[in-house]
């Protein structure tokens, strides 16, 4: 509990809300709305140009130097709002803290589950998520754990998923002034089955987490140069999608969790 209490993403926010920004301003006003009674997604293949990405400009400088490096063939954005609970506007040291260790908080992705679009039912995302020391040893670590959260800060992870195969990812996080951010690269190619979907290197998903003063807004992208099989870009795109919903679940809860427990005190 210590260490789960508040990602993925992925994944996030980490400042007091005297630094908190106008959904408005992040998303314009079209889309702020539509937020307010759901999320809002984009896909986009070919050459994809990013619609929904929050106007903050750590954020944009650090999902643009993405995608040069990468050369996407697909995109698959989405936007979330997460409402705090209560009245809570901001949050002390120690739950911005919570809320870091939270998205470093790998091992608890296992067994999270999303909507498999091509079996029309639930299915386990993740069987099994862990953080490593490095992908050649890859020996098992606990979850980090901060008092403060670093500027800067990598982890390996080795994650088996259902779909794509026992993969071993990158995550590098990132802390700005008003948000969190965290980007996660593969460093082994991803399968679909026997067929090669995504090679190494070339799926990247960024999560980031905005503070709003009384809400986050989450921004999820994953943007991958897919093998040119047939129908398989569609396939990847919806699966990118409902599992961005099944991450979003998963930091929802243990953000709920933070700021449960920030009212009690």
């Amino acid at each position: 509990m210590k260490r789960r209490v508040a990602v993925f993403f992925f994944f996030t926010l980490v400042i007091p809300c005297a630094f908190s920004v106008p959904l408005e301003e992040l998303t314009g006003p079209e889309n702020a709305n539509r937020l307010r009674s759901g999320s809002v997604s984009e896909t986009q293949m070919g050459k994809p140009v990013l619609k929904l990405l929050p106007a903050l400009p750590e954020l944009r400088q650090f999902v643009d130097n993405s995608m040069t490096a990468l050369e996407p063939t697909l995109a698959v954005e989405t936007l979330y709002l997460y409402k705090k609970p209560g009245s809570t506007a901001g949050w002390d040291d120690s739950g911005r803290a919570a809320l870091f260790n939270q998205m470093l908080a790998i091992s608890t992705l296992t067994g999270i589950e999303y909507f498999s679009a091509s079996r029309n039912t639930m299915r386990t995302f993740y069987e099994y998520s862990a953080v490593i020391d490095s992908p050649l040893t890859k020996k098992t670590l606990p979850d980090p754990v901060f008092e403060q959260p670093p500027t800067q800060y990598t982890l390996y992870a080795r994650q088996k998923d259902l779909t794509f195969g026992d993969n071993i990812y990158r995550y590098e996080y990132t802390a700005a002034e008003n948000a969190l951010f965290f980007i996660q690269e593969n460093m082994t190619s991803l399968t679909y089955g026997i067929i090669p979907a995504v090679g190494k290197n070339r799926l990247r998903s960024v999560l980031a987490v905005i503070d709003c003063g009384d809400s986050l807004l989450i921004y999820a992208v994953s943007m991958a140069k897919a093998a040119s099989v047939p129908g398989m870009t569609e396939r990847i795109g919806n699966s990118f999608r409902n599992r961005a919903d099944a991450v979003y679940k998963w930091f929802a809860s243990g953000a709920d969790k933070v700021f449960q427990q920030s009212l009690l005190y």
